[in-house]
């Protein structure tokens, strides 16, 4: 099954006190380079992100953006700080224990005091930098996001692959025209140099050089080799485009080759059709090349 690199995903979920959304997209590149966009305090994360994503994606330059945003719940009410409680009573104690200092502490005495009220979005942000399950619920939204975008890169990637596909069929049927016109083309080509030869010299030249003539001809005007290469080509083609693995390289490599089969045609050309057909053959070969850039 054939990917795209082109794709997007989105997932959102709350945790924390906060709603996350989570969005990937993807371009293409050569090789697979994840670039987060992520708040500063969960950049620790990062590493175990970036494995989640390059064990689905094998190429692509894919951007992840993380955003944050208080939830309405968490607006509400303050939030009791217990280890600053725990500390100012530990002082008391202290200040009893050391100095003879006696006193009621009242429950307004202490909730009056620095630190001990945070407010809710400073104790989210505690939870957001302490609490390690922050790692899990990221991973999950990772995870989900990515799932919509590799399904539209298999949608992608299905498109274009039968887009090929009927790019091939095209060329195998410019081939098909090459392969039955090769030979007659040394045929012409003897039939007409005759005509001249004989117009020209009232039908007095020498068999022997004429025969020679057609030979050197035929020789430099076979083509019969670069026919069989470009048919295996093209199979190679359509077996790439059910392959269950990455094939944009691979594909890039064989019309590569299949254009080199086809110009050295053109060079050894010398009948008009023969030409138009590699003229053909050359435009639908350029058209492949650039929906395979978009493959994975």
């Amino acid at each position: 099954m054939s990917f795209s690199m082109t794709g997007y995903g989105q997932y959102s979920l709350s945790y924390g006190g906060y709603n996350v959304l989570f969005e990937m997209k993807s371009v293409n590149h050569r090789y697979c380079e994840v670039v987060f966009r992520i708040p500063r305090e969960w950049t620790r994360y990062e590493d175990g992100l970036r494995k989640i994503i390059q064990r689905e994606l094998r190429r692509g330059r894919i951007d992840v953006f993380i955003t944050k945003e208080l939830s309405v719940e968490s607006h509400l009410n303050p939030v009791l700080n217990e280890q600053v409680v725990a500390s100012y009573l530990e002082a008391a104690k202290e200040l009893e224990l050391r100095y003879g200092i006696r006193g009621n502490m009242e429950i307004s005495d202490v909730l009056s005091l620095p630190g001990v009220l945070l407010k809710p979005e400073e104790a989210i942000l505690r939870v957001a930098t302490e609490d390690e399950a922050w790692d899990t619920a990221l991973q999950e939204g990772i995870t989900h996001a990515l799932e919509e975008l590799v399904e539209m890169r298999a949608r992608e990637g299905s498109h274009l692959a039968k887009e090929i596909e009927t790019r091939i069929s095209s060329l195998e049927v410019y081939h098909e025209k090459m392969v039955q016109l090769a030979p007659h083309v040394v045929t012409e080509y003897r039939d007409k140099l005759r005509q001249r030869l004989t117009e020209i010299s009232d039908g007095s030249f020498e068999e022997h050089k004429f025969g020679m003539e057609i030979a050197i001809f035929a020789d430099r005007s076979n083509i019969d080799e670069e026919l069989t290469r470009l048919s295996s080509h093209l199979t190679q083609c359509r077996q790439l485009l059910t392959s269950p693995d990455p094939v944009g390289r691979k594909l890039d490599f064989l019309i590569q080759e299949m254009n080199r089969e086809v110009n050295t045609i053109g060079t050894k050309a010398h009948h008009l059709t023969l030409v138009n057909l590699v003229m053909d053959m050359k435009a639908e070969l350029e058209k492949i090349r650039e929906q395979a850039a978009n493959l994975e």
